[in-house]
C-alpha cells in the first residue's frame, strides 16, 4: 500500500531477519530488509564451513516472511535528516524508521604482519578465502589458529578432527569467558584431538610472519596456514554517516534501543551499544536484541512508550569436533557458573543451538510476536551497572561521528 509506513532493516544476520520478520505483525507496515548477498550466513558454523563438513549458509527468503522485500545491496551511508539510504549501487532508499543491524566482523588486527600473513574467519567471504588455503597446504602442515575464544576453539578442534595438525595459541587463558571447570573439560578435549594449545601470559602473538607466528616471551612457531580468531570489530556505517557511536563504532542508543541522534533509528546485535554498555557479541544476544528492536519501533507506531531492553544469558556453547561439546551454563548476567553440559550431551545441544537460531527465524516469519523472552529472564544486574556508571565516564567512552 503506497501510504505504508517505510521500515528498512539494514542487515540480515540474527538481529536483522528476526527484526524484519516481527514487524509484519502491522498490516500497515512496509518491511525491506537490505543485505549485500542473498543468504543468511550462519556465522555459529563457519568453522564448519572451511572444515568442510556445513555450507553455514540458508537461503534469505526461506527466512523471510512474504512480506518482506529483499534488496540485495549495501548501504554506503545513511542521512538521518532526510531519511535516506545511499546503496553501493549507486540508488537511494527512503525510509519512514531505520534498523540498524549491520551486525560485526573481522577486527583489524594491529599486529605487525597479521594482516598480510593470517586469515580471519568472522565472514562467509573469509571462509571462502580460507577454505582453499587450507587444501592446498596439505594434511602435513601445521594450522595455527590465533585465539582462544569460541571461533578458535571451535576451528581449532573442527581442524584436528579432520585430520589436520593444529596449534591453538590463546594469547592468554583458554576459553577467556569458561568456568575453570568447563575451560579444563576444553583442555582435556582438545588434547584428545591431538591439538597443541599454547596459553599463559607469554602466548600473545607478536608478529606473523609468512611461515610462523613468534610470542611475546620469544618463541618462533613455525605455521603453515595461520588463522586468526581473534576480536571482532563492526562496520563504520554508524561513524561514517554522522551519528554517535561509541569507541568501536556500535551506534550509541539508549535502553530502548534507540539512536540518541534520531528516534527514528534503532539498533539491534552486534552493532548496537545500549547506555554504553553492549551486551556480548553472539548470536544469543542478536535474536533477542532483534525482537525488542522491533518492539520498539512498534510501540511508536502504536503511540505507546517502548519498553526497555531485557537480554539475558544462558550460557556459551562449544562444538568439540563432530560429536562432542560443551555447553558452560551462566547467570542472567552473562557471567559463567560451574554447571557445565559436556560429552555427546554437549555436542546434541550445541547442534540444537545452531538449528534453533534459524528455525526462530521461520517461526517468527510465520507468526510475528511469537519469538519473545520473559522479560523476567533479564540480567538482574544491569539497571544498577548503569547507575554507577559516572557522567564522566560514559562522556568519555562515547564518539561522536
Amino acid at each position: 500500500m503506497s501510504d505504508a509506513t517505510q521500515v528498512v532493516v539494514v542487515g540480515g544476520g540474527y538481529a536483522g531477519v528476526l527484526a524484519a520478520n516481527r514487524m509484519t505483525k502491522r498490516d500497515d507496515v512496509a518491511v525491506t530488509l537490505v543485505n549485500p548477498r542473498p543468504v543468511f550466513v550462519e556465522r555459529i558454523r563457519l568453522h564448519q564451513r572451511v572444515a568442510g563438513t556445513h555450507d553455514a549458509v540458508v537461503d534469505l527468503r526461506g527466512l523471510l516472511a512474504d512480506r518482506v522485500r529483499l534488496v540485495v545491496d549495501a548501504v554506503e551511508r545513511i542521512d538521518a535528516a532526510g531519511r535516506t539510504l545511499a546503496l553501493a549501487s549507486g540508488g537511494t532508499l527512503g525510509y519512514d524508521h531505520l534498523v540498524y543491524a549491520v551486525g560485526s566482523g573481522s577486527a583489524d588486527p594491529s599486529v605487525p604482519g597479521a594482516a598480510e600473513h593470517a586469515f580471519p574467519l568472522a565472514s562467509l567471504e573469509e571462509a571462502e578465502r580460507l577454505a582453499p588455503v587450507l587444501d592446498g597446504a596439505g594434511r602435513a602442515a601445521v594450522v595455527t589458529v590465533v585465539g582462544a575464544g569460541p571461533t578458535g576453539i571451535e576451528t581449532a578442534a573442527e581442524l584436528a578432527e579432520r585430520g589436520r595438525s593444529v596449534r591453538l595459541v590463546c594469547g592468554g587463558d583458554l576459553g577467556p569467558y569458561l568456568h575453570p571447570k568447563g575451560r579444563r573439560i576444553v583442555a582435556e578435549q582438545l588434547a584428545r584431538l591431538g591439538v597443541d594449545v599454547v596459553a599463559g601470559p607469554g602466548s600473545l602473538v607478536t608478529e606473523v610472519t609468512a611461515d610462523a607466528v613468534v610470542l611475546a616471551d620469544g618463541r618462533d612457531l613455525p605455521s603453515g596456514v595461520t588463522v586468526w580468531t581473534a576480536g571482532f570489530g563492526v562496520p563504520d556505517l554508524a561513524r561514517r554517516s554522522g551519528l554517535t557511536t561509541d569507541a568501536v563504532g556500535r551506534l550509541l542508543t539508549d535502553e530502548t534501543l534507540t539512536s540518541v541522534d534520531d528516534d527514528r533509528i534503532v539498533a539491534a546485535g552486534d552493532s548496537a551499544a545500549p547506555s554504553d554498555l553492549p551486551f556480548r557479541m553472539s548470536c544469543q544476544a542478536a535474536g533477542q536484541l532483534g525482537g525488542f528492536a522491533a518492539d520498539t519501533v512498534l510501540s511508536r507506531l502504536a503511540g505507546t512508550a517502548p519498553a526497555p531492553v531485557a537480554v539475558g544469558f544462558l550460557g556459551q556453547c562449544l562444538s568439540l569436533g563432530r560429536r562432542v561439546g560443551v555447553f558452560q551454563f551462566s547467570h542472567r548476567d552473562d557471567v559463567a557458573k560451574g554447571s557445565v553440559l559436556r560429552g555427546r550431551a554437549g555436542g546434541r545441544l550445541k547442534e540444537l543451538v545452531c538449528w534453533s537460531t534459524v528455525q526462530q527465524m521461520v517461526w517468527e516469519a510465520r507468526r510475528p510476536g511469537l519469538v519473545t523472552y520473559p522479560r523476567a529472564m533479564g540480567d538482574p544486574t544491569r539497571a544498577r551497572r548503569i547507575a554507577d556508571r559516572s557522567a564522566p565516564e560514559a562522556a568519555g567512552a562515547t564518539q561522536p561521528a
